[in-house]
């Protein structure tokens, strides 16, 4: 049987951040020309996301077994 901790998805979850913030703030810097903007939308951004990725990470987790073989 397979058990994955708690503090795995939650460094999934801050390492995804990294990633999809660096993303976010560079489409934004790219759209708008202006980096206090595009920092702006990155940081409204991490917070409320971090939050959706963990819970999702973990309903994924929980409740939805597709891909998940039993050896």
């Amino acid at each position: 049987m397979k058990h994955v901790t708690k503090k795995r998805h939650i460094a999934k979850t801050l390492t995804w951040r990294v990633l999809a913030t660096t993303d976010t703030f560079l489409i934004a810097w790219f759209i708008t020309g202006e980096w206090n903007w595009a920092g702006a939308i990155a940081g409204m951004e991490v917070i409320t996301k971090m939050f959706l990725y963990y819970f999702h990470e973990r309903a994924w987790y929980k409740y939805i077994k597709f891909g998940v073989v039993e050896k």
